[in-house]
């Protein structure tokens, strides 16, 4: 079949405004919520002592939270077309970020996180006096399941619009 071109994003004007239906859609509200979740992820992990594999999980998860308000900021103000490559494959751009970049690592961050959470968890002690980070490794570590999970909703999402031979995200 002949390739068909995605629709362009609404219609531009002098200034900038939101797209409310993007807003409202399935996958605006997974990035408000993946936003969310991967801000207190890394906020939980940067406000503690952390060492070793931390810092791959603390990188992983700033990556992807910033990539993801790129998407969600030029999808919020409908400004995609300015992507160069990447504008006219919008769907298949959020497609890859939310299951190859969202769920890998966000699984793996949270994989680490969690067996450091092990690792602390003798300290959780009644009566233990030194400083414990095991609250701080289990809390990251649910953000960043939780987060995974959210990736991994939305790429279904945007899987299923392509498997229907949608080209929009919306």
């Amino acid at each position: 079949p002949p390739a068909v071109p995605p629709p362009p994003g609404p219609p531009s004007r002098g200034s900038l405004s939101l797209h409310r239906t993007y807003l409202r859609s399935p996958l605006g509200l997974l990035r408000l919520g993946q936003l969310v979740l991967g801000a207190a992820f890394w906020v939980t992990v940067a406000a503690h002592k952390y060492e070793g594999a931390a810092h791959f999980a603390l990188f992983a998860a700033v990556l992807v939270w910033l990539l993801t308000l790129a998407l969600f900021g030029l999808s919020l103000l409908g400004r995609w077309a300015l992507v160069p490559w990447l504008g006219s494959r919008w769907l298949l751009t959020n497609l890859v970020h939310d299951l190859a970049l969202g769920v890998g690592l966000y699984a793996a961050a949270t994989g680490i996180m969690g067996y450091k959470a092990g690792r602390k968890s003798y300290c959780n002690l009644p009566g233990y006096s030194q400083h414990c980070l095991y609250g701080a490794y289990l809390s990251a570590s649910v953000c960043g399941g939780i987060a995974a999970c959210l990736y991994l909703f939305s790429g279904l999402y945007c899987l299923s619009r392509r498997c229907r031979d949608q080209r929009d995200i919306v």
